[in-house]
């Protein structure tokens, strides 16, 4: 049995709570972590671990409750609808709102433009119709500024500045951290770390890699961000990892020197120098004391509701092959009866699921050393 290794974290939204549990009992095994790789919630346990944190204080950020109401939970102000001032004059120029204006246009009547921009503006201030707008012109009904506010808060917890970039970050914690996202323009998954994209803020790579598609508003690559494996990706449409690859174990079992791909990702670190640990969120197996059925997720928008229904089954389905093959070296998870955007589940719920990672990964660690 290995005392280093490699850890790959799948994406599930809410579900990766259960990561926690599982890391509790695996350094309190007296074991420890070499590189790390994530996908959407799995990014998120990745960059925390590579930042310093703790399972304990891991465990601390997800139980905080929302400073504006604490009868809630802090993560379920994720779901952040958006406001109109968001939105660029771009956005609304070339809207599919102004397009229909423009359709019914009156000929000869003076100003009618102007009278368009008015009517947009006014719709604008009224939030169902903002979240619809952001839903068509920008991929998602939610924003995530609230979720980018609380990352940075936590960097700067451990000293680490909240506009860092994945060069900086690796230089200043050692840490070998890659998060993975999906390209939508270039239609290709994309592995952010210091080696592929040095300039792109490590704030701004978690996000991406979060960006559940159709809930969360898309995020475009900026110029500023540098390239990626030396090309240009400046207006790139950029979402969740997991549309492309949601659990990317090859990156850490595959040897450099053998595969080419992994080799321009991963760099020429040895894989068989530390064992090989997969976090699997397993949607079939059930958390003890919990209803193995998901709550049915009702918004104000109907749309939205449909939405979250496609997104738990999309984040269902994983890279099958890869996982029947290196299934020894994965914990599965489980994560019955709950939904991909379950943020606001309650403290009971959260800690059953937390307490289920840890009761997976001290079985799995008896299996090892048997």
């Amino acid at each position: 049995m290995h005392t280093t290794y490699d850890m790959v974290f799948e994406g599930g939204g809410a579900k990766g709570s259960a990561f926690v549990g599982a890391l509790e009992k695996f350094f309190g095994a007296g074991l420890k972590p070499r590189r790390l790789i994530g996908t959407s919630a799995g990014a998120i346990t990745a960059t925390f671990l590579a930042a310093g944190y703790t399972p304990e204080k891991m465990l601390a950020a997800m139980s905080e409750r929302d400073p504006a109401d604490p009868s809630r939970p802090r993560f379920a102000t994720f779901m952040d609808p958006p406001t109109g001032d968001e939105f660029t004059e771009e956005e609304r120029e070339n809207s599919a709102t102004m397009d229909a204006f423009r359709a019914v246009s009156i000929p000869g009547l003076p100003n009618w433009d102007a009278l368009d921009r008015r009517i947009l503006r006014g719709l604008l201030n009224s939030r169902l119709y903002c979240q619809l707008f952001s839903f068509v012109e920008c991929g998602g009904f939610f924003a995530g500024r609230a979720f980018t506010r609380w990352l940075h808060e936590k960097f700067e917890a451990e000293g680490i500045a909240p506009d860092i970039n994945l060069a900086d970050f690796a230089g200043q914690t050692g840490a070998d951290l890659s998060l993975v996202v999906s390209d939508t323009t270039d239609a290709e998954m994309l592995v952010l770390n210091a080696r592929t994209a040095p300039q792109c803020p490590l704030a701004y790579a978690v996000r991406m890699s979060m960006s559940i598609p159709f809930i969360f508003r898309e995020v475009v690559w900026k110029a500023e961000w540098g390239q990626y494996l030396g090309r240009d990706k400046a207006g790139n449409i950029i979402v969740d990892g997991g549309v492309l690859s949601n659990f990317p174990i090859r990156l850490i079992a595959a040897e450099s020197s053998d595969d080419p791909f992994v080799r321009a990702i991963m760099g020429d670190t040895p894989a068989a120098d530390a064992g090989n640990l997969g976090f699997l969120i397993d949607e079939n197996l059930e958390v003890p004391g919990v209803d193995p059925n998901p709550p049915e997720r009702k918004f104000k928008l109907r749309t939205a509701t449909r939405v979250s229904r496609l997104v738990d089954t999309m984040t269902g389905a994983a890279d099958n092959t890869l996982i029947k093959n290196h299934e020894h070296e994965i914990c599965r998870l489980p994560a019955k009866g709950y939904g991909t955007t379950e943020f606001d589940m309650d403290e009971a719920k959260l800690a059953a699921l937390v307490d289920a990672g840890r009761q997976s990964m001290a079985a799995h660690l008896q299996r090892l050393q048997t």
